[in-house]
């Protein structure tokens, strides 16, 4: 078994399509959602795929790993076509393999069908066992093959009518892209807690899970697929059918806080400016008397230049990245730990020597990495070290697409505030408060999940406290 440095929360995946009216040259589709994949290429490593119709057949490439290691150019000549999905994925340990690599493409009563899902449902227990039960058969364990199965459940209805009424049977968190041989389609879950975009290129329309993948490929941002929204792109243009309206919102407030590329926007909020703005409430809220600002790169950067701006500290690069290092794995021995997070930081001593320092962080998980990195700085001579994070204590697993740690894993579950600093090594650990997150976010926190800090799940988890 192998043992994972990174300590953070894992998002499951990203999806991304495109509907190309006229291409100039028949692998445009397939290139151009190579490129958009590539942007994506933070919401998921371990997995990565794209499927291509030309208007009367589904043609699929996809294989594990990240997508320049799946995808070459003699993949890309092999896909031609007009209408183009893709989607990279990170999985837990138990469902990864490349029969879970998606899209999923599958040949049903009326043609050919592709499927990339980013999010969980909640209620996948009940829906297999009575899709089981009508007499299907499973080759994956992804919860997008229960999506295509009511969908040909359901395949005596027009498309758009067959969507609604899985809808009806879905439960818990998606941003769903299928493609037919002849239309491109976006369906978004009603509290629209997984992100979803609607750009266009030209006169070309695109999908994408983040808009830092239309910026990529030269898109416009148009507007974000509403919450329980469904988005049908043929040649005809642009249809919308809005179904199922919840009674409140609940993006993923973890987007703003790691997951989404800071030159991001989704929802209409910037993440970048999101960040800033958690980092200067962080600031209202927790002081200290110390020589300078430092982050953990890069999710935690944002959030320090926004704590320097307001508590007037300057921000300095106490920390390095080695970018070139990506999802490292290693063998569980604990030397090879130790070096395992020294191949991704490193402390500047110059920098660090002597000083009152305060650290910045966008979460702490298992406390692990955290207490990894105090040692470092401390070694490089770092007078005081006060740790800041940007978001309050993780205490709960989420349901909804990202990959948590069980309960017992979380550090802020099991430890007081006060035994998580003795842990890690530092002089004082503070986190902003759940109230000052909503207001960085100018929220009264109605409209997001909090859940991992609070508990309080927007959908419920009976299939999943079932299994």
């Amino acid at each position: 078994m192998l043992y994972e440095v990174d300590d953070k929360f894992k998002d499951e995946c990203g999806v991304f399509g495109i509907f190309m009216n006229h291409p100039d040259q028949e692998t445009d589709a397939a290139r151009t959602t190579f490129y958009g994949l590539y942007a994506l290429q933070h919401r998921g490593q371990e997995s990565a795929g794209i499927a291509v119709s030309d208007g009367h057949e589904i043609r699929l490439h996809k294989g594990m790993g990240l997508v320049s290691d799946v995808v070459h150019p003699e993949n890309i000549e092999h896909l031609p076509g007009y209408i183009a999905m893709g989607h990279v994925r990170y999985s837990t340990i138990n469902d990864s393999g490349l029969v879970n690599a998606q899209p999923l493409v599958f040949h049903y009563l009326k043609g050919m069908i592709a499927l990339a899902n980013n999010g969980n449902l909640t209620n996948s227990v009940e829906l297999s066992k009575r899709l089981a039960t009508y007499g299907s058969v499973f080759q994956t364990t992804a919860d997008t093959e229960l999506i295509a199965g009511l969908l040909a459940r359901y395949s005596q209805d027009a498309m758009e009518d067959a969507l609604a009424k899985c809808m009806i049977d879905l439960k818990g968190a998606f941003a769903l892209i299928i493609m037919t041989e002849d239309r491109l389609i976006g369906v978004r879950d009603p509290m629209g807690i997984r992100p979803l975009c609607l750009g266009k290129l030209n006169n070309d329309y695109v999908l994408a899970s983040e808009s830092a993948a239309l910026d990529t490929i030269g898109a416009k941002l148009i507007r974000d697929v509403e919450p329980g929204e469904i988005v049908v792109i043929d040649s005809e243009g642009l249809h919308s059918l809005h179904i199922m309206p919840a009674p409140r919102r609940a993006h993923c407030i973890f987007e703003y806080i790691y997951f989404a590329r800071p030159d991001s926007t989704l929802d209409g909020i910037n993440v970048t400016l999101a960040r800033r703005a958690l980092g200067r409430e962080l600031a209202r809220e927790c002081s200290f008397d110390a020589d300078l600002v430092i982050s953990v790169p890069d999710s935690g950067t944002e959030a320090s230049l926004g704590y320097a701006e307001e508590s007037g500290l300057p921000f300095q690069q106490g920390l390095m990245k080695n970018r070139y290092v990506g999802r490292t794995f290693i063998r569980p021995t604990q030397q090879m730990r130790e070096l395992g997070v020294r191949l991704k930081l490193n402390a500047i001593k110059e920098i660090v020597a002597g000083q009152r320092i305060i650290m910045i962080d966008d979460s702490i998980v298992r406390g692990t990495t955290s207490k990894k990195i105090v040692g470092m700085l401390r070694e490089a001579g770092a007078k005081e070290l006060h740790m800041l994070v940007a978001s309050p204590p993780t205490r709960f697993p989420c349901y909804y697409g990202i990959d948590t740690s069980r309960r017992e894993d979380l550090i802020a579950n099991i430890m007081s505030q006060e035994e998580i600093c003795k842990h890690i090594g530092a002089d004082s650990l503070r986190y902003i408060s759940i109230e000052g997150m909503f207001r960085a976010l100018g929220s009264d926190g109605s409209d997001y999940c909090a859940a991992c800090f609070s508990g309080e799940y927007p959908v419920g988890l009976e299939s999943i406290e079932a299994k």
